[in-house]
């Protein structure tokens, strides 16, 4: 494992930390909502626009670490102000509060996201970028076990004290910024920084190769119907689970994507990113047709299985392939502008699942997202494999 190298060990482990923080809250996030007063219509749209601010701050974020040529200090600000962003959410429990706490955790993402996934390609060649955004996906995805599974012995012992769980996951969150602090910026990377607008990523489409425009398209159509994951553990809390059997589905589901996301990347590496990557959508899509027609608990947990080996063998390796379509210099920018237009996807996807949802049912929810994701399968299928030796 020559090619894990200290900066990925480090961003993995900053990672691994930040995500046991905020995994500890995510499964319990829409019980809490619930429990002080939100509809499901406005945990929908809370969690939609968190998303499109966290989306936004990316592009631009990521413009601007491209720009100056600096990773470090946009990682360690974007991991302080998602810690902070903890305890926040237990102060006060009114709406507008509940929204600008969580809106500072995904400004907090949206800084880091673009400068982190640079620096992690920088450290990979276009032969092992499966294996190292696998890699972190893994490590990162072992927080998300942590986090629920802490969670769960907390709630055991502790049943409904929701509140205290946000100051309690203040701390891994506060170590994960310690850490980041043995990152060093290589030299060679800094330029001189000069005024970026907000809005200057969208440049960026124009300038881009015909395979990113492709790509993002495809991606960009798959996550207007993608939903927070919110909405599955809703569905199978209203199917009998009780918040502890929520939250070990969700451990369990972390779980399968931590172990599966490093192998994934793996053999992403032998077979090419665009057949992982396709594969993991036709998961995707049974999952959600699964969640839709499915009436046995215990077979929730046979769809959450699935569903954690399509994120292994998505999330990463989405990244992975826009990485390697796209020049180095312009990785953060590239992977940013596709989060600033997924943003305003993802914003309208859990606007419109929780509509769906309030007006014809969970069911019916299900079904059209997995109907489209079938044909976006048939999209990706068209697009070329892509050229490892030419860009980043």
């Amino acid at each position: 494992m020559k090619y894990i190298t200290r900066t990925i060990w480090i961003l993995s482990l900053v990672s691994l930390f930040t995500d046991a923080a905020s995994e500890m809250l995510y499964p319990i996030m829409p019980i809490y909502l619930k429990s002080i007063g939100f509809s499901i219509v406005l945990i929908g749209i809370l969690e939609g626009m968190a998303e499109a601010v966290a989306g936004l701050s990316k592009s631009y974020f990521g413009k601007r670490s491209d720009t100056t040529g600096r990773r470090v200090p946009f990682v360690q600000t974007g991991y302080s102000l998602s810690a902070v962003s903890k305890p926040m959410m237990a102060l006060f429990i009114a709406p507008l509060w509940v929204f600008f706490a969580r809106t500072i955790d995904r400004i907090g993402k949206g800084i880091r996201t673009g400068a982190r996934d640079a620096l992690l390609s920088d450290e990979a060649t276009p032969q092992t970028k499966g294996k190292v955004f696998g890699f972190h996906r893994s490590m990162d995805t072992i927080g998300a076990v942590i986090g629920p599974s802490l969670a769960l012995l907390f709630l055991y012992y502790h049943p409904n004290q929701y509140k205290t769980l946000f100051y309690i996951a203040f701390l891994p969150g506060l170590f994960a910024v310690s850490i980041s602090f043995f990152l060093k910026d290589k030299k060679a990377e800094r330029k001189t920084g000069k005024a970026t607008p907000f809005f200057s990523f969208l440049s960026y489409w124009k300038e881009s190769t015909i395979s990113y425009r492709k790509l993002a398209t495809g991606l960009l159509v798959f996550t207007l119907f993608n939903s927070s994951d919110i909405f599955l553990l809703l569905q199978a809390k209203q199917s009998g689970f009780t918040d502890i059997m929520v939250i070990g589905a969700y451990i369990f589901y972390n779980l399968i994507y931590a172990l599966f996301a490093f192998p994934i990347g793996i053999i992403a590496d032998n077979i090419g990113l665009k057949t992982t990557f396709i594969s993991g959508l036709a998961l995707f899509a049974a999952v959600y047709l699964g969640m839709a027609l499915n009436k046995n608990l215990y077979l929730f947990f046979g769809l959450f299985f699935l569903y954690g080996i399509y994120a292994a063998a998505t999330e990463g390796i989405s990244k992975a392939w826009i990485s390697n379509i796209t020049y180095k210099k312009d990785i953060a920018t590239a992977i940013g502008t596709y989060a600033g237009l997924q943003s305003i996807c993802t914003m309208l996807a859990s606007t419109l699942t929780g509509f769906i949802w309030f007006q014809f049912g969970a069911e019916t929810a299900f079904i059209v997202t997995a109907t489209i994701t079938v044909f976006v399968i048939f999209y990706f299928t068209t697009i070329p494999k892509p050229k490892t030796d030419l860009l980043g």
